[in-house]
């Protein structure tokens, strides 16, 4: 009989442990569904606080707008996942490339778009080969590789004349180029670990283009993804 008693004290011992656990779990699972409907929802990217969406045409008639990615979990482009890349020849660049040419970020990018495309003196050159830019590019951009404007990488003289003469503004004059309405040049790559927009601004400089007529955005591709800003393919 003492044991029967014994035996109906620890099943209703256990009984009462498990709807108490049942009851703690479900009031666990309450408040987890509070929590997670106290979270906020994705809370609005702007470019910066006095500078939000820019908006442009292109010279085809496209429009365009450059924001931010909205989703607040979004990840960085595939493209520029690797930490890791080999030097030479993927060497991390310095801040400045020489005496002159401004080194500048996003926001001033933005700038120039927006000058370029109302018909400011400014081209925002795509530095990379036509591969990349066609992969993934900023838009509204032009692209002008690098490899056209150096002899080095098969280049011809005339062609390079020609692209000083008919896009960058320089005049020539009995084999003589005249920089003095030459436009500003913002050259960029794939970022800060990218030779080739560098390669470009040094080939433009050894041709007597003016030094604060060109502007390098070192951040490239490379910081353009990472913030989450709009690219075209």
């Amino acid at each position: 009989m003492k044991k029967l008693l014994a035996l109906s004290s620890v099943l209703a011992l256990g009984l009462a442990l498990s709807a108490c656990e049942t009851t703690m779990h479900d009031g666990m699972k309450k408040d987890m569904a509070k929590k997670e409907m106290a979270k906020p929802a994705g809370k609005p990217v702007g470019i910066t606080g006095s500078m939000m969406d820019v908006s442009f045409k292109d010279a085809s008639g496209a429009s365009h707008t450059i924001s931010r990615n909205q989703d607040n979990s979004a990840t960085v482009n595939e493209h520029y996942v690797k930490t890791s890349r080999p030097c030479p020849p993927f060497c991390i660049q310095p801040m400045t490339l020489a005496p002159g040419v401004d080194t500048i970020g996003e926001v001033e990018v933005l700038h120039y778009i927006k000058q370029m495309h109302s018909g400011e003196p400014v081209i925002v050159q795509d530095s990379r080969t036509p591969d990349w830019h066609e992969r993934v590019h900023i838009p509204g951009t032009v692209n002008i590789s690098f490899k056209t404007l150096s002899t080095s990488h098969g280049a011809d003289p005339i062609g390079i004349a020609e692209i000083m003469t008919e896009q960058f503004g320089v005049v020539e004059e009995e084999g003589i180029l005249k920089y003095s309405n030459a436009k500003t040049l913002v050259l960029y790559c794939n970022g800060m670990w990218c030779g080739q927009s560098p390669a470009a601004i040094k080939t433009l400089l050894k041709l007597g283009y003016p030094a604060h007529k060109i502007k390098w955005y070192r951040g490239g591709m490379q910081s353009w993804t990472n913030l989450g800003l709009t690219t075209s393919k």
